[in-house]
């Protein structure tokens, strides 16, 4: 099971958001390069990467500070946050992002999804950010009437590299992770599933980790590293075991 350290960027920094809410900010890092070879250093073998502004403006906006990740560290990063097209997907490719996630297109434009997974098999993955089950669009401002299930079922066999399952609702409270919903999607799918949302502890990591057979291939975490309620080596010993 992969463990992914979480650099959500807003306005050019590393912040952590509270359930999702944009004015709900806390400031962990002013360099994202500088915490990119953090987490480099620290072990970890993926970053997952989030341009919280271009999720909400739908259109890549920390383009610079993404940039400087890239450049920092030799690992693969997935990215998300205002990738609504195929020519911003081929952009970020060409870039040096290993895997580009479709959160807001993949709703409103399941096709975009189909396409891009063709041409690019293995560097696309869906983002399903639900509140109360209902999955929520254009930077969590707008919740859908669409469940997070019927979504993903949409995308099974289409070649999606996974999905990314966000409770929203447990998204940077330190609240633990919904583990319930989270293995049922995985259980209803063949497409892996990486967890994310709310992991606090060791103990949400290893509750996953024991329910890996269900398609849970990695988790996300960020607030629990930052404030160092989660040692970044047990962390990923316990996960790597």
């Amino acid at each position: 099971m992969i463990l992914y350290p979480a650099i959500d960027i807003k306005d050019g920094v590393c912040v952590r958001l509270l359930r999702g809410n944009m004015s709900s900010v806390t400031i962990f890092n002013t360099n994202p390069a500088d915490q990119g070879r953090a987490f480099a250093e620290a072990g970890f073998e993926w970053l997952h990467i989030v341009d919280l502004n271009g999720a909400v403006e739908g259109q890549p906006v920390n383009v610079d500070a993404v940039a400087a990740i890239l450049k920092a560290v030799d690992m693969p990063a997935q990215l998300g946050g205002g990738i609504r097209n195929l020519e911003t997907i081929e952009r970020w490719l060409e870039a040096g992002v290993h895997r580009v996630i479709l959160g807001t297109a993949a709703l409103a434009n399941p096709e975009l999804v189909m396409t891009a997974c063709k041409r690019h098999p293995g560097r696309v993955a869906v983002g399903i950010d639900a509140r109360d089950g209902r999955v929520a669009v254009e930077g969590w401002a707008k919740t859908s009437d669409v469940r997070a299930l019927d979504l993903a079922l949409k995308f099974e066999d289409s070649g999606v590299a996974a999905i990314i399952y966000t409770d929203i609702n447990r998204d940077g409270a330190m609240s633990g992770i919904n583990i319930e919903a989270t293995v049922d999607l995985a259980f209803a799918l063949t497409t892996p599933v990486i967890a994310s949302g709310g992991v606090s502890s060791v103990s949400d990591l290893l509750e996953l980790k024991a329910n890996q057979e269900t398609g849970i291939d990695g988790v996300i975490c960020g607030r629990a590293l930052y404030d160092g309620r989660i040692d970044p080596a047990e962390a990923l010993r316990l996960v790597g075991d």
